[in-house]
């Protein structure tokens, strides 16, 4: 037998650079929001104006193309919030965390992609865009993005709030106001668009936390942990 020596490796640590995830995808996708709202037309009966508009269609593809960098900062994000947590992550609510943080994703990367293969048959093929066209196409990317992918979006903010309420990582009015953009997410995100903003706006709030106190749960939080 050999004597058992310590050990001399470390594990991986989360680098403090990824405290900057949360931070780069609100700003990443509320510009993304911004600029979809500001290009949809006015009346919802024209789904086609941003077509025939060189300015709106240029912001809309901007849009489009910020998505998939947001998803990235949003994966790293999650990454970074099971780090704050530690060991004191409960597996019913870190199912539900994580669970609707993928599904958000696939429900934004889903409705992206459906909206930019859309504009792009339109701008190849002309004659696909008739007003039936354009209207299903229109109808199925809000439900992607607007029904299901902000519900999924306001679970997780219910979800995340709630987990870190219950660990003390963050200041408890942080939490509360999660606990409030989630609930105002659910009931009226059928209602306007622009509510969606409040999302990336809790995010960034949650993640300007997190860098400003570390990436490890506060010492306050920890030894209230070993307390119990």
């Amino acid at each position: 037998m050999t004597p058992e020596g310590p050990v001399t490796g470390s594990g991986l640590r989360t680098p403090r650079a990824a405290a900057f995830a949360g931070i780069l995808f609100a700003i990443l996708l509320g510009l993304a929001f911004a600029l979809i709202l500001i290009s949809q037309p006015a009346d919802p009966a024209t789904p086609g104006a941003w077509l025939s508009d060189p300015s709106r269609r240029g912001a809309v593809a901007v849009a489009l193309n910020l998505v998939p960098f947001a998803g990235i900062a949003f994966l790293w994000f999650i990454g970074v919030v099971r780090d704050r947590i530690g060991q004191q992550e409960d597996r019913f609510f870190a199912t539900v965390f994580l669970g609707s943080g993928l599904l958000f994703i696939a429900m934004l990367f889903a409705g992206a992609a459906f909206a930019a293969g859309l504009g792009s048959l339109v701008m190849v093929r002309p004659s696909a865009s008739d007003p039936g066209t354009l209207v299903i196409g229109r109808e199925i990317t809000v439900l992607l993005l607007r029904v299901y992918g902000m519900r999924m979006a306001a679970v997780f903010t219910m979800s995340t709030a709630l987990i870190t309420l219950r660990t003390k990582v963050i200041p408890p009015w942080i939490g509360f106001t999660g606990v409030a953009v989630a609930i105002v997410l659910l009931v009226s995100i059928g209602l306007t668009f622009w509510v969606s903003l409040l999302f990336p706006a809790w995010i960034f709030l949650l993640s300007v936390d997190i860098l400003r106190t570390g990436l490890r749960r506060p010492p306050a939080a920890a030894s209230a942990a070993a307390g119990l």
